[in-house]
């Protein structure tokens, strides 16, 4: 409540919600009777606010669906804006951002890379500039721990560039965050560990093995 009075007062104003879905769950899925009450107080000081008025109330979320239903209708908020994960236009981008401070080698592609990191969000893409500029540095300084509040030499800097390589070490390093759900392990289970079903394994050897083992043939 101070807070909506606050920015009332100092108008025009925004307020920002971060992690909303903390404090507005779905309130028949809620056990807790502090948490239905902080829901209702939410809904009804979004409502006290001024149609047009000069406050402006954003919530972001990365669960959207365990969200009061309430709060997400007109009058309250209005508009809903989805940040999903970039595509490779946008992945490249925001690797431009992240890079361009970066000496970089001349076989860094970074469209090429782009292509590559499917399922990174930006996050992972911050981290992969990172890794990669770590892996440059420990290449040409194996012993990072001398370095302690020295400047580097000339010599050194000139030295420190972020290869193609790099850039390979750091994706084995960073998983991407979109694929998180849905990562797949490779089973190690052959076809002499499943009893009988001699004919279905036939049929499954034929479909899926031969095309990958005789691909002239097909």
């Amino acid at each position: 409540r101070k807070i909506f009075e606050e920015a009332e007062k100092n108008a025009p104003s925004i307020i920002f919600i971060d992690e909303i879905d903390a404090i507005a769950p779905k309130r028949e899925e809620v056990t807790g009777e502090v948490e239905r009450r902080v829901v209702s107080q939410l809904l009804t000081l979004m409502d006290g606010l001024k149609a047009r008025g000069q406050v402006i109330v954003i919530g972001a979320t990365n669960r959207p669906d365990s969200l009061d239903p309430a709060l997400r209708r007109p009058g309250r908020f209005d508009r809903e804006i989805e940040i999903g994960v970039p595509n490779q236009k946008a992945r490249l981008e925001i690797l431009q951002i992240h890079t361009r401070n970066m000496p970089l080698a001349k076989d860094v592609n970074l469209k090429e890379l782009a292509e590559k990191t499917y399922g990174y969000v930006g996050a992972d893409l911050e981290m992969l500039a990172k890794e990669a500029a770590m892996h440059a540095l420990r290449r040409v300084i194996p012993d990072l721990s001398s370095l302690k509040d020295k400047e580097l030499p000339r010599e050194v800097l000139e030295k420190l560039v972020v290869t193609k390589e790099d850039f390979e070490y750091a994706m084995q390093k960073v998983e991407p965050s979109a694929m998180r759900e849905v990562l797949i392990e490779i089973p190690n289970v052959k076809w002499s560990d499943i009893g009988g079903l001699e004919e279905v394994k036939e049929k499954l050897k034929e479909v899926v093995e031969w095309p990958l083992k005789y691909p002239e043939y097909f």
